[in-house]
């Protein structure tokens, strides 16, 4: 209503009081100002009525419409709502959703029932099916209808998916069936296995190979044998129908073709019933003239080709598939079997004759395209195996000769009793004194002189026989080619390393006891290290280019040299070990005035001395003479400072007992006299043995302070003299307690001693 709009903006309060300034806040409205705007508003708004009233007029029949439509509409909601209600209390008392949910239930389950019948009812016709198949399978195979029995087994394997079962998820009644179809398959496989055993047989008296072609078992007969091969193919059972042929003609027949090859004469034969084959016979005959040395491959390759022909033709009828299958039963037996027999022992043993073995590599190479083109060997199965292994032969050269060389090595060290021969430990003074340029050939296996010292040194048997094995088979090297060259260096390493790897452990129980087994092994490694080191220098110029860059021996003679010196410090060691335990018997010295504690030291002394001579005979003819002199210094010295510290260590000393101590050390040098005696000329150095034994010039001057007056005693410290020979000053205090009672001269002499300064 646009008028109407317009009259409301219309009124305008301002213009109702025109002569007053409503905007400012300080002038406010007066009574009459008030009356004459409320005059002006009832004036507009009777004006107003006035306006609606008129247009109301106007549009009434606008207004009855609008109204009309306003009515219908509530009505028509009020029935709806009346509707709405009546289904709501229709859903209240009879659900009709549950009804519904029911039915639909019903009808699912009723349609689930249907199809699962349908399947059961299709699965039972299955297994009907099957159970039928294989029922038919058994009658026919009884029936002599092998191909028909195998077909038959081949589609059920596939029906049943044999070999694709799964983990649950499957019929009970499908397990059985396989079961049944395994035992039906396993007896086929078990009849057609016998027929095959009839049809191949070998007679042992008249040495003949037979093959029948109308085979017969039980009461099943005239079953010809390409039916029976013929259904072994269908069910995939070739090579275990075969199996049993194969390894008799290979034991019967094939072995003494390669056997007895210049001996083997096979001549095939026929019989024949109303005019077809019935039987294939192969006869084996051997001749008298057998001369092994004329085996060169062509007889035995001959032979074999021979014997392989007619099974081609007479057992597999020219197939290749069953031809294939017989090779891959008995071929990798005919090849080891020629190169075992053959092939491996026609290798030249020497380097020189490599080039005449050519022939039997081309003989080879023939054989096994022979073999190729009959199909008996395929292409694809270790494909020229016995021409590769006889176009490597000098591989095979290198390693039969490094077998050899490692084998002859620890035969030596095995058999070598690691002793002294008798009389040659006599004569070895002689030989140590230059004399070694006359050995004889004996002799000559112990005596050697060391490389770089030039010293004669007596070693085993083993490691003398060892290098020269090592110095041959590195003059090998030098000639040889680049293979052979690298073979044979490692046998020469490998032999050295041999000998560290064995001797020890063959040792073990001599090198825990004192003997000259083991003084030898010392020598040995010291013989061996220094005979290592000079390799290279005598050998490296006139190897092979390809190895020379790579033959190092250096790294192998230190282990010799640290074995050389664990097994001589072992030794001292258990020397010294049992020289302790023998002194340990004398109780330190103690008592010895009375004759018991005397006779239990004098026994003790004795058996050191007894123990140092055995030692003596024992490392004396065998050891270096420096490394002798050396290791029974060192011994000797453990046991004179073991007897001095003993005495010593006394805290009181009677006079009787000073005397009996003296006696005991004049006895164990008197009984040493011939020991020290050989230590002096023992080697060429004129060290004196004082120096090199310190204990001994001590336990000398020990047995003169036993007798010696206190004032002598104390002279003797501050002349330097008893220091010289290793006195200290406690001991010389301590021994003067022991044996001079306290008086006023001894403790002058105690002073007297403490106040040198030395």
């Amino acid at each position: 209503m646009p008028e109407i709009d317009a009259l409301f903006e219309s009124i305008n309060v301002r213009d109702l009081l025109a002569g007053h300034d409503l905007n400012d806040p300080t002038t406010p409205l007066s009574a009459p100002d008030l009356r004459l705007l409320i005059n002006r508003l009832q004036s507009h708004s009777l004006r107003i009525k006035s306006k609606v009233q008129s247009y109301l007029v106007a549009h009434h029949s606008e207004f009855s419409d609008l109204f009309s439509t306003c009515q219908d509409a509530v009505s028509r909601t009020r029935l709806i709502s009346d509707d709405v209600s009546d289904v709501v209390e229709l859903v209240s008392d009879r659900p009709v959703d549950v009804e519904i949910r029911k039915v639909v239930d019903e009808i699912t389950e009723k349609t689930k029932e249907v199809r699962l019948k349908r399947e059961s009812l299709e699965l039972v016709s299955a297994i009907v099916g099957i159970c039928e198949a294989v029922e038919e399978t058994k009658v026919a195979l009884r029936g002599g209808r092998f191909r028909f029995a195998a077909e038959r087994v081949r589609e059920l394997k596939g029906v049943l998916r044999v070999g694709e079962e799964e983990e649950g998820g499957e019929p009970v009644a499908y397990a059985l069936l396989r079961k049944e179809w395994s035992d039906c398959f396993d007896e086929i496989q078990e009849v057609l296995a016998r027929f095959m055993e009839s049809a191949v047989r070998f007679e042992l008296e008249s040495c003949k190979l037979r093959i029948s072609y109308q085979l017969s078992v039980g009461e099943t007969t005239g079953i010809a044998l390409t039916t029976v091969l013929e259904a072994m193919e269908v069910i995939g059972m070739l090579d275990y129908g075969l199996a049993k042929a194969a390894d008799s003609i290979f034991k019967h027949v094939i072995t003494p073709a390669v056997t007895h090859a210049s001996t083997f004469n096979a001549v095939e034969d026929s019989c024949k019933t109303s005019g077809d084959i019935t039987e294939a016979t192969l006869q084996l005959d051997q001749s008298s003239d057998h001369k092994t040395e004329d085996v060169d491959g062509e007889a035995i390759y001959s032979g074999i080709l021979k014997v392989v022909k007619f099974i081609c033709s007479s057992l597999c009828f020219g197939n290749v598939t069953w031809i294939h299958s017989f090779g891959r039963l008995t071929w990798p037996r005919i090849s080891e079997l020629i190169i075992s027999k053959f092939l491996s022992k026609v290798v030249p043993e020497d380097a020189s004759k490599l080039a005449d073995f050519q022939k039997v590599i081309e003989r080879t190479s023939q054989f096994e395209t022979a073999l190729k083109e009959l199909n008996f060997v395929s292409p694809s199965d270790a494909e020229g195996r016995l021409s590769k292994y006889a176009e490597n032969v000098e591989v095979h050269f290198a390693s039969r000769k490094k077998i050899e060389i490692l084998a002859k090595a620890r035969s030596l060290m095995l058999q070598c009793n690691f002793t002294i021969p008798k009389g040659l430990a006599m004569r070895n003074a002689s030989f140590k004194s230059g004399g070694a340029e006359s050995l004889d050939e004996d002799s000559s296996k112990h005596i050697v002189r060391l490389l770089f010292s030039s010293e004669v040194c007596m070693v085993s048997e083993a490691a003398s026989q060892l290098m020269h094995l090592v110095h041959k088979t590195l003059e090998d090297v030098c000639v040889s080619s680049a293979r052979v060259a690298t073979e044979c260096y490692h046998a020469a390493r490998d032999s050295i390393l041999l000998y560290e790897a064995v001797v020890p452990v063959k040792l073990e129980k001599q090198l825990n006891g004192i003997n000259q087994a083991a003084a030898l092994l010392h020598n040995d490694c010291l013989y061996l290290f220094e005979e290592i080191l000079g390799l290279a220098f005598e050998y490296r110029a006139s190897f092979p280019s390809s190895i020379k860059e790579h033959a190092v021996f250096a790294d192998v003679a230190p282990r010799f040299k640290l074995m050389a010196e664990e097994v001589l410090q072992r030794q001292i060691q258990l020397v010294v070990s049992s020289l302790q335990e023998a002194i340990d018997s004398a109780d330190g010295f103690q008592d010895t005035h009375q004759m018991k504690q005397f006779e239990s030291a004098k026994f003790s002394i004795e058996q050191v001395v007894f123990s140092l001579e055995k030692v003596h005979m024992i490392w004396e003819p065998v050891l270096r003479p420096k490394t002798y002199k050396q290791s029974m210094c060192l011994v000797l010295e453990s046991v004179f400072r073991r007897i001095t510290r003993d005495i010593l260590l006394l805290d009181d000393m009677a006079a009787d007992e000073t005397f009996q101590l003296q006696r005991l050390i004049h006895l164990m040098f008197e009984n040493l006299s011939s020991l020290l005696g050989s230590l002096k000329s023992a080697d060429e150095t004129s060290r004196p043995l004082d120096d090199l034994i310190p204990s001994l010039r001590k336990s000398r001057k020990l047995a003169e302070l036993l007798d010696m007056p206190l004032k002598s005693i104390t002279s003797a410290w501050e002349s330097g003299e008893l220091l010289s020979c290793n006195f200290t000053r406690t001991e010389v205090q301590d021994f003067i307690k022991a044996i001079f009672a306290d008086s006023p001269l001894r403790k002058e002499c105690l002073w007297r001693i403490e106040d040198v300064v030395n």
